[in-house]
């Protein structure tokens, strides 16, 4: 078992790690430019045009190509990591550059465009980076870190989009771009002084198909990893579901919509607060327990959402903020410790879309149930519905008594 050295604070373990501390950093400049592009993007599109849906659509261009995460995740597995992610970089700020020539309609399918290979190398990007960063960072603080990573992510979505929206005003959709562009230059820089050995892969044996399916084929049969995975899918499905409804419960409190930034900005303060301290979480429940009661909380909130009080809304967002990361840090963890590095990209990318794309599904599901049904007992049957999910976690994992297997997140620390 790995022995895990003790320091008071979970930012100070991974600072102390050189490579940890770049990542970490990297991932903050990278975040904030993408997080302000998101907000600006729509409000881009709605200024040019006026359509709400056409605004909608630059979300989904950048989601869409997680559907080819599988495919797209082999590439990260083809070649070595760290030039791979400096080439993203270096690829998307030269691409957003084609942005300062969007001043009207005509010019929008640029937009949609960039948007869409966005989101293309968006998903290479994560599964090098998390193949990476299992080997540039220490075992031991692999959980801290993607701890920390989500921390990082969910702060910048607090603070960028009003950075961004106030760029937007001033400047224009075009200096948003810029932004964007400069932070992919930064990380890039970070990226670079890494300092980690990586072997050429190996030559493919087998075709692009088989190689593609590969990825899935390790977290189907894998008996840790699938009902970590599973789990996330299932949770993102209902986080999904939930989300859209929460302009119902502003309705229900008897407020303005623009009280639901209020409740999303107090869901994110709970997933920051989480991050910082699920590498120890994780150190002492395991990966499975630490999902499960995540999922757990998550999915009481849920629940108590149904009650019309400003108070218990509060306090649930807060709860959900903080359980609902809890399975998508187990379950990236599980997958950078329990796969082999070859493979390591494309078990990624594939287990990023299992997770991932329920949540698309939940919110569309979501956006029809809420105009059919009362958003109160479908709140309180979706919380029972999600705790349920958090039940097979629980159980006993069938490899479990084979102590060749174990991970050492899975052991308590003596």
């Amino acid at each position: 078992m790995t022995t895990t050295p003790r320091t008071p604070w979970t930012l100070v373990r991974v600072l102390r790690d050189r490579n940890a501390g770049l990542y970490l950093a990297g991932v903050v400049v990278s975040g904030f430019g993408t997080s302000a592009l998101w907000l600006a993007s729509g409000v881009w599109v709605k200024d040019l045009t006026g359509s709400d849906g056409l605004a909608a659509l630059c979300l989904l261009a950048m989601w869409a190509p997680t559907l080819a995460g599988p495919l797209l995740g082999t590439l990260a597995d083809r070649v070595r990591r760290r030039p791979l992610l400096i080439g993203t970089n270096l690829l998307l700020a030269a691409l957003l550059l084609a942005l300062l020539t969007v001043d009207s309609p005509d010019r929008l399918w640029l937009l949609y465009a960039v948007l869409f290979v966005y989101g293309a190398a968006g998903v290479v990007h994560d599964a090098a980076e998390a193949a990476l960063i299992a080997s540039a960072v220490d075992r031991s603080l692999l959980g801290d870190f993607n701890g920390l990573r989500m921390t990082a992510t969910e702060g910048m979505k607090l603070l960028a989009p009003l950075a961004g929206a106030g760029l937007y005003t001033v400047y224009g959709g075009p200096s948003v771009a810029l932004l964007d562009a400069l932070t992919f230059v930064a990380a890039t820089g970070l990226y670079a002084c890494l300092r980690v050995h990586e072997p050429r892969p190996e030559p493919p044996t087998t075709g692009w198909r088989t190689r593609t399916a590969e990825g899935a084929r390790h977290l189907r049969h894998h008996p840790r990893l699938r009902p970590l995975v599973l789990a996330g899918g299932a949770t993102m499905l209902c986080a999904g579901l939930n989300g859209a409804m929460t302009y119902a419960v502003v309705d229900d409190l008897g407020r303005s919509p623009a009280y639901a930034g209020v409740l999303y900005a107090v869901q994110g303060a709970g997933s920051v607060a989480v991050g910082l301290v699920s590498g120890a979480a994780l150190r002492r429940l395991g990966e499975r327990r630490f999902a499960a009661y995540g999922i757990a909380l998550a999915a009481v909130a849920t629940g108590l959402r149904a009650v019309p009080s400003d108070a218990v809304a509060l306090v649930s967002s807060a709860a959900i903020g903080a359980g609902l990361p809890c399975v998508l840090i187990a379950a990236l963890t599980a997958v950078q410790r329990e796969t082999p590095n070859a493979l390591l990209g494309r078990t990624a990318a594939t287990a990023n879309t299992l997770v991932f794309t329920p949540n698309v599904l939940g919110l569309a599901a979501g956006a029809a149930l809420v105009e059919l049904v009362d958003q109160r007992p479908l709140l309180a049957v979706l919380g029972g519905i999600w705790l349920t999910t958090a039940l097979p976690l629980l159980q006993k994992p069938a490899s479990a008594s084979r102590t060749d297997s174990r991970s050492p997140s899975d052991a308590n620390p003596a």
